[in-house]
């Protein structure tokens, strides 16, 4: 799933794993119940119904001049029916506590991969994911196959991202996208960015709801808009998800087989490579050793095997013969020494789905542990 534009800092977390920290009660406005029905009617939809998620809402956008004029702007540029654009983001309710989740994390305890590793891979996560891999078997085989991606990736993401749809958030995805569309926070460092992604995320979703029969109010989501078991954001359901059932319909709340072939869909458009690793173990000649070349790129692979060992880095058979590029990555362990991997263009690829190295070693760390628990490892 694509997320919203994190860097690669170890509490980048993934949209669901922080919307669970809000816990409120909040009801739909009938004002705006009304309004959404006789907009669908007009538009030959499915009428709004009333479900509400049980999330604190304020004041709807309805009378914001700026949401309104987006809306305007969305039904030209896509084509829509401009009252049942105005009507649909007009019912969307202001969620107070989001932006603040939004803004980057001030002071604290150092970063800590251990602490982090603790939150995704324990043995309710594993058990579950067994539970899961056993039930999926065969789908997962043939997305192996079909697309490349490992089974225990596919496991991973999934585990990490919704204890495999046991946690999809509870936040009405109109909301989210419309609070982070209009009232992002200007504290933020990256405000103007972040607002344009999150207003195309709006638009992704109108987009897609405005060709089907459902209530745009209903589907819920993570605080930031992400849905379904591998936490999708509108862009990524619209360019990656995928009817693997073969039912007429993409399903990724209640259908494991869509949710599978949309995730291994994600990761082989993003360049996986099938049959290579994501990761190699590395260790250090310090007195050859230029840890602060190999840091500057971050998780972006650069070097070759050759390069990353004259800059110090001490690679084991496998990985000295490595044909790809190579990035040192460094997580860190509070006050303790970190840890470091060598990562390969498929841990890059992992961080396609979250921008965090710490992410993408969950996720590695968490598949691989289903996997050894299936086997009676």
């Amino acid at each position: 799933m694509r997320r919203p534009l994190v860097t690669s800092k170890p509490f980048a977390l993934s949209c669901i794993a922080l919307a669970f920290l809000i816990a409120a009660c909040g009801a739909s406005n009938a004002q705006a119940a009304g309004q959404r029905k006789a907009a669908a009617q007009s538009a030959g939809k499915k009428p709004a119904g009333t479900r509400s998620s049980a999330v604190t809402t304020g004041a709807p956008y309805a009378t914001r001049a700026d949401a309104m004029a987006f809306a305007d702007e969305v039904a030209q540029r896509r084509g829509l029916d401009r009252e049942w654009v105005r009507s649909t983001i007009g019912g969307a309710r202001f969620l107070p506590n989001v932006p603040r989740l939004m803004l980057p994390a001030q002071g604290g305890a150092p970063k800590n991969w251990r602490a982090y590793r603790g939150r995704f891979i324990d043995p309710v996560r594993i058990a579950a994911g067994v539970r899961f891999w056993r039930d999926n078997a065969a789908v997962l085989a043939r997305a192996e196959r079909e697309f490349g991606v490992p089974a225990e990736i596919i496991v991973g993401i999934i585990g990490v991202e919704t204890i495999y749809g046991r946690n999809m958030g509870s936040f009405r995805v109109i909301d989210a996208l419309a609070t982070l569309s209009f009232d992002f926070p200007d504290a933020h460092p990256r405000a103007a960015e972040r607002v344009a992604f999150f207003r195309g995320e709006l638009e992704s979703f109108l987009s897609t709801e405005s060709r089907t029969a459902e209530d745009p109010f209903a589907p819920l989501g993570s605080y930031a808009g992400a849905m379904g078991m591998p936490q999708f954001m509108p862009s990524s359901m619209a360019k990656y998800a995928v009817d693997y059932d073969g039912n007429g319909r993409i399903d990724l709340v209640g259908s494991p087989t869509d949710v599978i072939g949309s995730v291994a869909n994600y990761f082989k458009a993003f360049g996986w490579e099938p049959g290579r690793p994501a990761i190699f173990p590395v260790s250090f000649d310090e007195a050859r050793l230029k840890k602060s070349v190999l840091l500057a790129p971050d998780i972006l692979p650069t070097f070759s095997a050759d390069s990353f060992s004259a800059a110090g880095a001490v690679l084991p058979p496998a990985a000295q013969q490595y044909d790809g590029l190579l990035a040192l990555i460094e997580l860190q362990n509070g006050y303790d020494t970190p840890t470091y991997v060598a990562g390969t263009r498929n841990f890059y690829v992992i961080t396609r789905y979250n921008w965090s190295a710490y992410y993408a070693m969950s996720v590695l760390e968490l598949g691989e542990e289903v996997k050894a628990a299936l086997r009676g490892d």
